[in-house]
């Protein structure tokens, strides 16, 4: 991941109804939602919604895939792990002893 992606990721994870639309994305997992369901459990008007998701997956947080006439939307995990890595990836580089877990580090760095 690169500087900029990065950038675009957490501007996209900048706004709260940004980050309330992931969050319900997340906990439904990779069955994903339809808008309407989105919709239900943010309470957002569906245009204000449907910006939201816009945004959200042109940074590449989340996915959408038509089936029939819905859309379904999911969490793009792995881009989202890849985001929290790219901060994570530059723990305690200036000083010995870091007390972030190798095993984080080293996920990070992958």
């Amino acid at each position: 991941m690169v500087l900029e992606e990065a950038a675009q990721g957490f501007a996209a994870l900048g706004s709260e109804a940004r980050l309330q639309v992931l969050i319900s994305l997340v906990k439904a997992g990779q069955k994903g939602l339809t808008v309407g369901d989105v919709q239900a459990r943010t309470g957002m008007a569906a245009s204000t919604l449907a910006h939201h998701l816009k945004f959200l997956a042109s940074a590449g947080l989340v996915i959408q895939e038509k089936d029939g006439r819905s859309v379904i939307n999911r969490a793009a995990f792995h881009h989202l792990e890849n985001l929290a890595g790219y901060i994570l990836k530059e723990c305690c580089a200036d000083e010995k002893g870091c007390a972030v877990p190798l095993d984080v580090r080293k996920a990070a760095n992958d």
